[in-house]
């Protein structure tokens, strides 16, 4: 694994939250870890993170990481088949992208996940921060795409 080489992301336009979309793919997070505070307008995620930028490596097994992925200047919250009625429901995010408003710098990030569910956050523009933490572990498990399933 590659010690001290922890991410810290800062996503100020959409090509930056690309950059963060690209990173959180297929982090996985049970629903209790999503988090809104309304008063200082802070939406967050503890994922564990796959780490993807080490997947080229012939160095052996990849690993993950647990990572905090947060948005500030969050105005509202909209959630689509996601719930947290079972603390133990796993989600595996997919991507992350920005619809801008009519009126920039605004508008709506999406994050999309494994089995249809969305989060819709209404932002005043985009202000995102992906951070890596020390505690990471190697997995055998490579999330697979073009896995076919029988």
């Amino acid at each position: 694994m590659t010690e001290g080489r922890a991410l810290r992301l800062i996503a100020e336009e959409t090509a930056d939250l690309e950059v963060i979309s690209s990173a959180v793919q297929d982090s996985v997070l049970k629903a209790e870890n999503l988090k809104y505070d309304r008063t200082r307008r802070r939406f967050t995620l503890e994922v564990n993170r796959f780490q993807w930028e080490d997947s080229k490596s012939k160095r052996g097994p990849q690993g993950r990481v647990r990572a905090l992925l947060a948005f500030d200047g969050v105005l509202s919250v909209k959630t689509r088949a996601i719930t947290k009625a079972d603390p133990d429901l796993v989600l595996s995010v997919l991507s992350l992208s920005f619809e801008p408003a009519a009126e920039p710098p605004g508008g709506t990030i999406s994050i999309l996940f494994a089995g249809d569910g969305e989060l819709a956050l209404e932002v005043e523009a985009i202000d995102a921060t992906l951070l890596d933490s020390a505690y990471e572990w190697s997995t055998r498990q490579r999330p697979d795409h073009d896995k076919k399933r029988r």
